[in-house]
This record gives C-alpha cells, structure tokens and sequence, in this order.
C-alpha cells in the first residue's frame, strides 16, 4: 500500500512539473508567437506545433509502452521536453519563427506522453481506487497553477531577448520531472502475463456506445478549453491589459481546473459519472455567458475559472468512464484512440483560435461554441437513459412471481 502511494505521487508530481511547462507556454506562446511574426494569423501556430506533435506521437507512444512499459516512454517525454526548451531558446535568440514552431512541436512530444499519467495511476491501484487515484493525478496541476504564470512573468525579462529566461525555466523543469520519472515502478499488468486473454478487435473496442460518448465529451470540453486559454492572452493585451494581469488570470484559471480534483473523484463515486459530466455541460455554458458580458479583468478571471471547473468535470468524467470500456490487454490502443482525439480537437481548436479572434472578435467567438456545447448533452442523457433501463430490466428480472 505505501509503495502504490508512492507512485501515485510520482506521478502526481510529474504532472504537476508537466502542468507547470504547460501552463507556462500557454501564458507566453501566443505572445512569443506574435514577437516572431507580423500576421496576426500566425501567432497561435506555435502553440498549435505542440498540439500537432501530440497527434502525431500520441498512438505510437502508446503502443510502445504497452510493449516497452510506461517508464521508459515518461523518461523520454521528458527529454523532449529538454530538447523543446533548448530549441525554444535558440528560436527567440535569432528571432526565428520556425524555429520555434519546431521547439514547441518538440513540446507536443512531451505532451503525448505525459497524457498517459493519468491512466498509469489508474494501474498502480486497485480498480475501487482508479477514479481517486486519476483525480489525485490530475490535481497535480494546482501547482502549475501557482508555478506556471510565476515562471513565465518572471522569466520573460530574465535575459536581453524577451522570453528566454521563461524557456530556461522550462528546460529545468523538464530535467526536474525527468529525475522524479526514473524513480517510478510500475506493477506488471494482466495484460503483460503469459495467460492473458485475448484483445477484442480495436474497431468493437473503440465503436462501443460508452467509449464514443466518454471520447466526445472529453475531447470536446479540453477543445473548448484549449480554444479559451489560447485566445484569452491575445485578447487581453488587444484591451490593454499587461503581462502579469494576464498571467493572474491565467493562474486562476488553472487552479479552477485543477483544485476540484481533490473532490472530483468522491462526487463521481456519490453522484455518477453522467451527472458529473452533466454539470460540467451547464458550467461551460456560464463560461460562455460571462465571457460574453465584458472585456473586464473581472470578467476574464470570472469566465477562465468557471471554464477550468467545467473542463475538469468533463475530463475527469470522461477518463473515468472510459476506463471501464475496456481490459488491460486493450489499453494502447484504446487510451492512444481518445488522447489522439483529443489533441486533433485541440489542434484545430489551437489553430482556430487566431483566425476566430482576429476574424469575429472575442464575444462573437464564444456565441459560436453554444452549439457545440449544447449538443454534448444528447449522448449522456441518452446513455443515461440507457442505464437506467437496464437497470430497471435487471431489478424486474430478479423479482419473484406471485
């Protein structure tokens, strides 16, 4: 029991560094972006590398460690990591724009495996504790919340070029997480025994009802929420606010994203996952709301915490379910189908962002996502209603007859 502890812990700290990079390009990449270009249109492309480099790697980094192990893929994720800040550097050194397109697909290599710490906590606990342990994980992220803006306001001017001490920082980080990485131990699964059983077809594993719902719903509220926190930094300094007011409002928006966790995994247990999932639909729809009410700092802050808490909701929500959709011995291909959709949203969402803001403006942008995110409720309230039928058939079959 201690040593699952421990590497829950170890994990929780690898997201927390991973988090901590995370947050700290979403806090500069756009304005790095629009130092290297001209077009207004280009300057959330680099942010969309990362997303692009996640994609691609995301289901050959998952087959490999169902075959490799989980710790030899996080080890080298984290190298990436390395080799993006270094990249990153060089890119605002000689003001090359390129160059930090590839710094930061580099950054998506990391990303693609970092993705898989959530579902390796799942693994190295008993299944009455998977939900807890995934939202412990996840909770990790209330230290990039404080971390994260603190690296990036403070780094930004370290050195002569702008950003420079923020992607220093980075790579420090990234060698942090890469010497917490190597002390992880990870318990041989049942899928790794001699006799296991034999995988279903990936096709019946990926069309299954629950997994398409659990997919959807995850991809679409980290979409959303990619979509916001890569234009809110633009659009906040189009309305004049500076760097540290946007790195507060960037921070507040992590720690709504990342404190719920610590009660996430209990409301899951007490309430259901569907209804769970059901409140972060109604609280994606306030964030639009209030999004759409003002240009204020008040009102950012207000619209990305309400966003962060209805992204961790759906997220959490969305892992949680998924994970009951299938057995170990299918778990590359299956987490490697979700997170790969994931990042495909957020790439085009990522990409998205620039053109929408440049194009429709901030309020016209959100008024577009009512649709989307309306429409998320039809397949959980038909999958709850499915449940509640079978449930309904089972308690009919096992009372007596008269």
């Amino acid at each position: 029991m201690r040593n699952m502890h421990r590497q829950v812990l170890i994990l929780a700290g690898s997201q927390a560094i991973f988090q901590s990079i995370s947050v700290l390009i979403m806090t500069i990449g756009g304005l790095a972006g629009a130092m290297l270009t001209s077009s207004p249109l280009l300057i959330t492309v680099p942010l969309s590398m990362a997303s692009l480099g996640t994609v691609i790697v995301m289901f050959p980094a998952s087959l490999w460690m169902s075959r490799a192990g989980r710790k030899s893929g996080f080890l080298a994720g984290a190298v990436s990591g390395i080799a993006a800040a270094i990249i990153s550097m060089l890119a605002m050194i000689q003001h090359s724009f390129l160059l930090l397109c590839v710094g930061m697909f580099f950054l998506g290599i990391y990303q693609a495996f970092a993705q898989f710490y959530r579902f390796a906590a799942g693994e190295v606990v008993p299944p009455t504790y998977l939900t807890k342990a995934i939202s412990l994980v996840l909770a990790g992220g209330v230290v990039a919340a404080l971390l994260g803006p603190f690296l990036a306001s403070h780094g930004s001017n370290l050195f002569t070029v702008p950003y420079v001490g923020s992607f220093l920082f980075m790579g420090i980080m990234a060698s942090v997480g890469l010497l917490l990485l190597s002390q992880l131990q990870m318990p041989a699964q049942p899928g790794e025994t001699p006799d296991k059983e034999a995988a279903r077809p990936w096709k019946k594993v990926i069309s299954q009802p629950v997994y398409l719902v659990a997919l959807l719903c995850g991809a679409s509220g980290f979409g959303i929420m990619v979509l916001g926190l890569t234009a809110t930094p633009v659009a906040m300094k189009h309305f004049g606010f500076d760097l540290s007011q946007i790195a507060v409002v960037i921070q507040l928006h992590i720690l709504g994203r990342f404190i719920p966790s610590f009660f996430t995994g209990k409301l899951i247990d007490r309430f259901g996952v569907i209804n769970i999932m059901l409140a972060g639909i109604v609280l994606m729809l306030v964030y639009i709301v209030v999004a759409c009410s003002g240009v204020s700092w008040g009102i950012f802050t207000a619209a990305m915490i309400v966003m962060g808490l209805g992204w961790n909701f759906l997220y959490i929500g969305g892992t949680s379910l998924l994970a009951t959709t299938y057995r170990a011995e299918e778990k590359g291909v299956a987490q490697a189908t979700n997170d790969m959709s994931v990042f495909i949203i957020s790439l085009l969402c990522s990409l998205g962002a620039g053109p929408l803001l440049n194009i429709f403006g901030w309020k016209t942008m959100h008024f577009m996502l009512l649709p989307w995110v309306v429409s998320l409720a039809v397949p959980l309230l038909w999958l709850a209603l499915q449940n509640k039928r079978r449930r309904l058939a089972k308690e009919k079959a096992i009372i007596p007859l008269p």
